[in-house]
């Protein structure tokens, strides 16, 4: 099948596609993933996405299931702020700080998580909750959602710096 290769067109800005990823004010917009890394440090580097699910799940990136990918070797430092709300309106708002190994064979561990609650509106009987979870060279976060059929909407902005570590 043939493919059209479409160029960066630089006027008033870049895009690709007549899709502008950076405009004129210099400006980024309309990224997937945004990985930011340091020349002189190559062995590590920065990245940011956003991940969402619906009442228990696991968060993901692109509503099919695909998960946060961590690389070989390396250990990684991640935060996530993450809002949850129901039809209603009612918000459970809490932020994860967490640090996780992934060993030669893709195997990520979770060595350590701390986690703050911003905003706790869960109504009486109904248990929301969100935990950090690693898979053979992914990350995310599983949700529970019990005590009520309301859909519950999650959505995560995850930052994860990564440094190579063998």
């Amino acid at each position: 099948m043939a493919t059209t290769t479409e160029k960066f067109d630089s006027k008033g800005g870049y895009a690709i596609g007549k899709t502008v990823i950076v405009d004129e004010l210099r400006n980024g917009k309309d990224f997937n993933s945004l990985e930011v890394k340091n020349r002189h440090f190559t062995d590590s580097h920065t990245t940011h996405y956003i991940l969402r699910g619906l009442n228990t799940s696991t968060l993901d990136l692109d509503g099919l299931g695909t998960k946060i990918p961590i690389e070989n070797n390396t250990l990684n430092f991640i935060t996530g702020n993450i809002i949850a709300v129901n039809d209603s309106g009612t918000v459970y708002a809490v932020k994860f700080e967490t640090a996780v190994s992934c060993d030669s064979a893709g195997n990520v561990t979770v060595m350590s998580s701390f986690q703050t609650v911003i905003k706790d509106d869960i109504p009486s009987g109904e248990t929301w909750s969100i935990e950090p979870t690693g898979g053979t060279n992914v990350f995310s976060y599983n949700t529970v959602r019990a005590g009520t059929t309301a859909t519950i909407k999650w959505v995560s902005s995850t930052e994860i710096i990564s440094i190579a570590w063998a």
